[in-house]
């Protein structure tokens, strides 16, 4: 969304008061047994371990691979590995992007990845590797003045879809079907209508996310109502329902979305501005999106970002500017557990839960 700000705020760790201890008690049932000795270990004290990026550009854009490997992508064309933990970060930025603002990236392993500029025009655009970063390929230049792609998702190594802001009333989705090498704009005919003012959000690469094969599900903001849009063949038709997530503000609506199989999902945000306040910021569904209900106890801000804990049906983090909350009974009530500043967070089934956001802060949960 062209409106979204880009500046916010920060701190160090899940303390081990009651937040740790739930953070703790959701890690340990989550798990299963060929986990149990990491399980053991995050449920004795856990909490955000910053690890030094060594830059101070803000990363929007996450991807995490295991508890070992994950990339990060933000402004200044800055897309950053690790496979050791977060110990140390090769710079892999694509050569000339330094004028491009990297929002989302999705990698496959620690060699295959693919990241999304956004921006009016040719500023958004797709590159992909296949060799860790040393070499990237421009895979697609948006030329049409009025699109500005937010994201990007892939539901298998083969599929991908990137949506933009409407275009003649109708949100465009970007498809490939070759792992990102090469790409086409889908049909609008099966888009509904945009409202007014509707938009998604480029905050945290997770305003377009899938579930397995065919399921994917799209966040917006900004008009009437904040709705997510579904659709179950990969982007060609779609439906859309409004959601409890109040909206009618371009600063306002859902921001990210996290679902755990074809039915169970949930969706975070409110207003991004910091003196504004964000009631009913978080919304659960347990029927593929076609109905959404208001948690009871929300978070208390707003949130750019969402995951479900590995291995749970119930246990998830929402993260944005001002703190960290944990859901256990699957995104009815949510609980803060720290005051940090993320953006977006992202966790794997060996338990690599890593959040990033400004200052160049990248953090992985430990205990």
């Amino acid at each position: 969304m062209r409106g979204l700000g880009k500046t916010r705020r920060t701190s160090r760790t899940i303390g081990v008061g009651t937040g740790a201890a739930a953070l703790a008690a959701a890690l340990a049932v989550a798990v299963p047994a060929q986990a149990h000795e990491v399980a053991q270990k995050a449920a004795r004290t856990p909490h955000w371990a910053l690890k030094n990026s060594g830059v101070d550009v803000r990363f929007r854009g996450l991807s995490a691979v295991s508890r070992n490997t994950a990339w990060v992508a933000g402004s200044k064309g800055t897309v950053l590995r690790t496979t050791d933990g977060g110990a140390l970060w090769r710079n892999v930025s694509p050569p000339g992007a330094a004028d491009l603002e990297f929002r989302d990236i999705e990698a496959f392993d620690a060699r295959r990845a693919v990241v999304l500029a956004i921006g009016e025009g040719e500023a958004s655009r797709v590159y992909r590797t296949e060799d860790g970063g040393a070499t990237w390929t421009e895979s697609f230049r948006n030329t049409d003045a009025k699109a500005f792609y937010d994201c990007l998702t892939f539901l298998d190594r083969r599929h991908g879809l990137a949506m933009s802001d409407p275009v003649d009333g109708r949100f465009r989705i970007l498809s490939t079907s070759d792992g990102g090498r090469s790409w086409k704009v889908l049909p609008s005919g099966g888009m509904p209508a945009a409202q007014d003012g509707e938009a998604g959000f480029a905050a945290s690469g997770q305003c377009l996310v899938g579930s397995g094969p065919r399921d994917v599900w799209l966040a917006t903001g900004g008009g009437t109502h904040a709705r997510v849009l579904h659709s179950a063949d990969r982007g060609l038709t779609w439906t859309a329902v409004d959601t409890p997530v109040p909206a009618g503000d371009p600063a306002r609506g859902v921001f990210a979305l996290a679902f755990r199989d074809r039915v169970h999902g949930l969706a975070v945000g409110g207003d991004y501005r910091a003196d504004q306040a964000s009631p009913q910021a978080a919304a659960v569904t347990a029927d593929g999106g076609r109905t959404w209900t208001a948690a009871d106890r929300p978070p208390p801000a707003y949130r750019s970002g969402v995951t479900w804990l590995p291995h749970s049906r119930t246990s998830a983090l929402a993260v944005g500017p001002t703190g960290t909350d944990l859901t256990t009974d699957g995104g009815r009530t949510w609980r803060t557990l720290d005051t940090g500043s993320y953006d977006t967070v992202d966790c794997t089934p060996d338990l690599g839960c890593w959040a990033s956001g400004e200052k160049g802060r990248v953090a992985r949960l430990e205990g």
